[in-house]
């Protein structure tokens, strides 16, 4: 019997084998050699393998049953709910010279991910594939994007689904219209109808990080549309319900927000499943049921996971929902790697934003951030942790996970280590390793050592507008690459990476997030009471009935949410100079050039002197005492803590054989650490 795939139009002859939901494979491109013909040390010349994956899945099955709205979701005549998945494979061309070793990589809003040098140089194999649903802007199909094809849910009776969601709008000014973001990306979900009745816009003046509202006013239905508009195209434009435009234009000092009704949501959770049965593929079959043969048949020994911010918070969901359990009950993962990840994605709820940054009303931190079974009273929820699916299956992964100062500060990261009370450092699993980069921005800054002046870039996500001060430099990069090598090392060879290290309370490195109570001094072009005030806090949303809090799953029919409420937030302490002390080694800072903070000011429009999204910034040290006391600053000066450059290079030398010692850095890159001091302006005449 032959059937058409309706999702993609891929005809399918036998079916899938019960441990693995993946029926058939496209191939669609080959570049071989890749990479412009180069080589790879041992491993030689690589190739590149893209297409796309089709597969079924059993709404029955309980690893299944717990992605929302699976049974409203259509089916075939097999009773399964059907998707597709585009992947991309990064292989040496002599099998012979593969290390056994798959790095299978979560792309962030769909952005491909290519095997880096490095894994290329020790024969490594590289997968990205495609998670995400919701085909908006980034993670609509497109060429080098890997996205997942999911159905949309309908009623029982084939009616459609509809619910309240909404989208905000900040620092817009003038007459032109405005999308409707998340983060940086269009809404997933227009509007069921175009007229403004059947909707909200309401403005607001002033808003504080933890929900309370200022000068709240409703704009008359009358006065705004679903449309694109310019001053050449006036109110009431042209319809659109990708865009809002007002009779009277658009005021920064205003926030604007947009509540209205969506119909038909993606069934975004099979994204979880979807990258389970392509990696399940990819590790375990042959051929697909048509006879196509797995590229990758017989040369993979280990898997390991890993995914930067958004992607990272999806491996946490992964786990905390039990994907990591194949459907022949083994374990899929032998490793994964979460990077400056600390919360769960909100994927698995209807009408789900995956997108979001946890802005105010945006899901992500309900339930357990914790790996740990551990209680939560605070939030009368049950015990609970992200490792409790895996545990009970026994498919629980080896875990690396690194995070810097701006996941503390901008991205609610202090629950994962002390619970929503924060009374008390959460243990670690025997299994689960954590590194903790003090004083870095998002994923790291350039590394450059200068004092030069730089600009300050736009902060993270679009209308945030421009920072007060400028970016933080503090870099991820040399940790990074040792932390790969233990996490391969760990899993392939059980070689157990060095000891966890993090800012705790019982050592005095974690305070709550108040200036005192941290021993920050006033810094130089900031507020005196900075940072009082400006973390990120953990907020308990009451989504509705349909909610599971401690699964972060369901559906959410209060849209926003009512604040139940708001919990205390605790940082890594500083010294005398406002750098956070506790984590790990970083060259940088224990030779540092000035403040680097995890967070920054907004310089103008609705948020001017808030957090600035979760941007970092840094305070250079004056030069000379005579700069320093002029400007009133408490810090020493670089002549004074250096004298001269080779002072400071000597310091730097002195950061890298402690950060080698202990396991955070390589040779190799230490001693491209010092060429570059040596190389660098610091203190030269």
């Amino acid at each position: 019997m032959c059937y058409r795939l309706s999702l993609v139009g891929c005809c399918l002859t036998v079916a899938a084998p019960a441990d693995a939901q993946i029926t058939r494979i496209v191939i669609d491109s080959t570049a071989s050699p890749a990479f412009g013909g180069a080589s790879f040390g041992r491993a030689g010349q690589y190739e590149t393998i893209s297409g796309t994956a089709f597969g079924e899945l059993d709404p029955a099955d309980r690893r299944n049953a717990i992605i929302t709205d699976i049974a409203l979701a259509p089916r075939n005549p097999r009773g399964r709910v059907e998707y597709a998945a585009t992947f991309h494979i990064v292989r040496p061309r002599d099998p012979a010279k593969v290390s056994g070793l798959l790095w299978h990589d979560v792309p962030n809003r769909s952005g491909r991910i290519i095997l880096g040098i490095p894994e290329r140089t020790l024969g490594d194999i590289g997968l990205s594939s495609g998670w995400q649903g919701d085909r908006s802007g980034t993670t609509a199909p497109g060429p080098g994007v890997e996205y997942a094809t999911v159905p949309r849910a309908r009623g029982a009776d084939g009616s459609a689904i509809i619910g309240r969601v909404f989208a905000r709008i900040m620092n817009a000014a003038g007459p032109d219209s405005r999308p409707l973001l998340v983060y940086a990306n269009p809404h997933p979900y227009p509007p069921r109808t175009l007229d403004t009745r059947d909707a909200v816009l309401t403005t607001r003046t002033a808003e504080t990080v933890d929900g309370r509202t200022i000068g709240m006013d409703t704009v008359r239905a009358d006065d705004w549309a679903w449309a694109r508009c310019s001053p050449d195209r006036p109110f009431p434009g042209t319809p659109d319900s990708t865009q809002i435009c007002l009779r009277s234009g658009f005021d920064q000092a205003l926030l604007y927000q947009a509540e209205f009704t969506a119909q038909d949501p993606w069934v975004l959770g099979i994204g979880f499943a979807a990258f389970r049965d392509v990696a399940t593929f990819f590790r375990t079959r042959a051929e697909d049921d048509a006879g196509t043969p797995n590229p990758l048949a017989g040369t993979v020994r280990w898997m390991i996971t890993r995914g930067v911010s958004q992607s990272g918070n999806f491996i946490r969901a992964f786990l905390q929902l039990g994907f990591n359990e194949r459907l022949d009950g083994q374990a899929l993962y032998d490793g994964a790697w979460p990077i400056i990840a600390g919360r769960r994605i909100s994927l698995n709820t209807r009408f789900a934003t995956p997108d979001g940054i946890l802005a105010l009303h945006e899901a992500g931190s309900e339930g357990p951030q914790w790996w740990e079974f551990w209680p939560d009273t605070a939030r009368d929820l049950p015990p609970s942790g992200i490792l409790d699916r895996c545990t009970r299956s026994g498919t629980c992964p080896r875990i690396v996970e690194h995070f810097g100062s701006a996941e503390v500060w901008g991205l609610k990261l202090s629950p994962a280590w002390v619970g929503a009370v924060g009374d008390t450092d959460i243990p670690l699993p025997a299994t689960v390793r954590r590194y903790y980069l003090p004083s870095t921005g998002h994923g790291g800054g350039s590394g450059a050592f200068t004092t030069d002046r730089i600009a300050p870039q736009p902060c993270p996500s679009v209308g945030s507008g421009l920072p007060v001060l400028a970016p933080n430099p503090l870099p991820h990069t040399e940790t990074v690459a040792a932390l790969r090598m233990h996490l391969r090392a760990w899993v392939m060879r059980n070689t157990p990476p060095p000891a966890s290290r993090w800012p705790q309370l019982a050592d005095g490195t974690l305070a709550r997030a108040t200036k005192e109570a941290l021993g920050y001094p006033t810094l130089p072009g900031l507020p005196p009471d900075a940072p009082t005030g400006l973390i990120n806090p953990l907020i308990d949303y009451d989504w509705g009935p349909g909610f599971d809090r401690v699964d972060g799953s369901g559906v959410t029919s209060n849209v926003p949410p009512p604040i139940r409420r708001v919990y205390p937030m605790f940082a890594p302490t500083v010294d005398a100079d406002g750098n956070e002390r506790g984590g790990v080694p970083i060259v940088m800072l224990a030779a540092p050039l000035g403040t680097y903070l995890g967070w920054n000011l907004s310089a103008a429009g609705f948020r001017q002197g808030q957090r600035c999204s979760f941007a970092a910034g840094f305070i250079p040290f004056a030069t000379t005492r005579a700069e320093r006391l002029a400007a009133g600053d408490s810090r020493p000066s670089l002549e004074e803590r250096y004298g001269d450059h080779a002072g400071y290079v000597r310091a730097v030398r002195t950061a890298a054989q402690e950060a080698v010692r202990s396991g955070f850095l390589l040779d190799v890159d230490a001693q491209r650490l010092v060429i570059a001091a040596q190389a660098g302006t610091v203190l030269r005449p």
